[in-house]
């Protein structure tokens, strides 16, 4: 099916964070609703799909204060899953890429066929952008146990508990939540692995993020009080990568987990910027066994 127009906003001074520019749980707070208003115009429901296993979203660009921000949104059938719904975040001004969020379903082999009859009517493409780059397609395993999390090495960066306010249509945490608590639980994982804040800010560097994956698995309710346990992936010059658990802590279940990749940005230049020799190795000594 041809793209459909389902975002027309604008960046807020609030929704910005340290570093200026529009924070994550707002990306996916305006993907989210773009998926609302996508289902409600091309009659796509998770009734005949079953749930989202996978948001995948990238970062392309900087969206600043002040930003107009516009997203289409298309079913695409060559993509990595067996449907994918893709949406693209670009800068209304200037008509950039600002970020693309990649959603993957699992449709039974007939519900499919009639997804391609209603929606694949102009065969709109799977854009490139949007493909996976630094993590694999797929959601990622839910069956990890805290125990075995912390022994690998994982440490506690975030508690929290799902308010009314934090719930979608469901009565259930929103994925804007979800980022909310991953957000501020990240600035207490870099701490931990020596990106700290005293040496960005006498650098006047920031911590952001390339590429995100949200895998969730059974939705936190209202009062559900849950806590985080995140560790180190992978390290290269540049780039490194994290993972967030996210458990029920009355329960013990996996709530949700999310990959990300993350770099230095000079925030001056606001160009990427090497890791020192020395953290890098320091962190790679951290990264989960």
């Amino acid at each position: 099916m041809p793209a459909l127009e389902t975002l027309r906003s604008f960046v807020n001074t609030w929704e910005c964070d340290e570093n200026d520019h529009l924070n994550v749980q707002f990306y996916f707070a305006k993907f989210e609703e773009a998926d609302r208003q996508f289902r409600f115009l091309s009659g796509f429901s998770e009734a005949q799909t079953g749930p989202r296993r996978v948001r995948h979203v990238r970062y392309h660009g900087e969206l600043f204060a002040g930003a107009l921000v516009t997203v289409t949104s298309h079913a695409a059938f060559d993509g990595p899953y067996m449907l994918s719904v893709v949406h693209v975040m670009r800068d209304t001004s200037t008509g950039r890429i600002a970020a693309t969020a990649l959603d993957g379903y699992a449709p039974s082999d007939r519900a499919l066929k009639d997804l391609r009859k209603r929606l694949d009517a102009a065969g709109e493409a799977m854009p490139e952008k949007a493909a996976p780059r630094t993590f694999e397609a797929g959601p990622a395993a839910l069956d990890v146990k805290e125990q075995a999390l912390a022994a690998a090495g994982a440490v506690s960066v975030n508690r929290a508990t799902v308010l009314a306010r934090d719930c979608g249509l469901d009565n259930a945490a929103d994925d804007r939540f979800l980022l909310s608590c991953f957000s501020d639980g990240a600035a207490q994982l870099w701490e931990h692995v020596g990106l700290t804040r005293d040496w960005l800010e006498k650098k006047d560097y920031g911590r952001i993020a390339l590429e995100m994956k949200l895998t969730r698995g059974l939705p936190a309710r209202l009062g559900t009080m849950l806590h985080t346990l995140s560790g180190l992936t992978g390290v290269s010059d540049k780039t490194f990568t994290f993972r967030h658990h996210m458990f029920d802590s009355a329960a013990g279940r996996l709530i949700a987990t999310l990959d990300v990749t993350g770099m230095v940005l000079d925030l001056e230049t606001r160009k990427p910027v090497p890791l020192p020799a020395e953290t890098a190795r320091a962190m790679r000594s951290l990264i989960m066994g």
